[in-house]
């Protein structure tokens, strides 16, 4: 694939075009952001480059308050104080955030190296930092069956991812705000995977460990009343 950003001179050269192509046809939008924000949505998702949340959702400036990590993690409340603890206290806390989405995605590489790590624990011995932080993520391997790194393929990647996403919404609602939240019905909370080849988005339904397509997920939607989905 060829890219048209590969150096610094290029990134600015895009930036140049932004500040005076698109940020005209946007200046109301974005002086009405210049001192507030209040995004309905806090998307946590992985690093990966080739996610575009805002692509992916239709969604402009100001709409989602983001979290991305490698293998879009959420470490159960307490394990670790850090940058998405506090992102996320402050997304239910401050902004007042209506919905939570955590998105998985298709050949996710930290997937991959979850299951390289199954048969190789010094996989990662050159990376020790991600290697600790992959230990969040250690309890969906283990739902997937006993696999040999040489014999894995797209499909059990997908199977960890879609298990790592449940994983993490099941850490995330181990926060106290999340949970108080919850429990007042402020909140909806909702697991998704992105296939990025297809360009399809599969919504992963916890109670019951289904997935739907989009439309699906839109229907059942629909059959609800308008003040749950608020």
């Amino acid at each position: 694939m060829v890219f048209h950003r590969n150096t610094l001179l290029e990134l600015l050269d895009g930036v140049h075009t932004f500040e005076k192509e698109v940020y005209p046809q946007k200046k109301d939008l974005f002086q009405s952001l210049a001192y507030d924000q209040t995004p309905p949505t806090l998307f946590i998702t992985c690093a990966d480059s080739r996610i575009s949340p805002s692509l992916i959702t239709q969604t402009e400036p100001g709409e989602l308050f983001l979290i991305r990590n490698v293998g879009n993690i959420v470490p159960a409340y307490g394990n670790m104080v850090g940058a998405v603890a506090s992102a996320i206290e402050y997304a239910v806390g401050a902004l007042r955030v209506k919905n939570i989405i955590i998105c998985g995605h298709s050949n996710c590489g930290a997937m991959s190296a979850l299951i390289n790590l199954a048969t190789d624990p010094d996989k990662l011995a050159n990376m020790p930092t991600v290697r600790r932080w992959l230990h969040n993520a250690e309890a969906a391997a283990a739902t997937i069956s006993d696999l040999r790194a040489e014999d894995v393929g797209p499909k059990d990647v997908r199977d960890l991812a879609e298990a790592n996403v449940r994983l993490q919404l099941t850490h995330l609602k181990t926060h106290p705000i999340v949970a108080k939240a919850l429990s007042r019905n402020e909140l909806n909370v909702q697991g998704w995977y992105y296939d990025i080849q297809n360009g399809r988005m599969y919504i992963l339904n916890d109670d019951n460990k289904k997935e739907y397509s989009v439309e699906e997920a839109i229907a059942l939607l629909k059959k609800t009343s308008p003040t749950d989905n608020d």
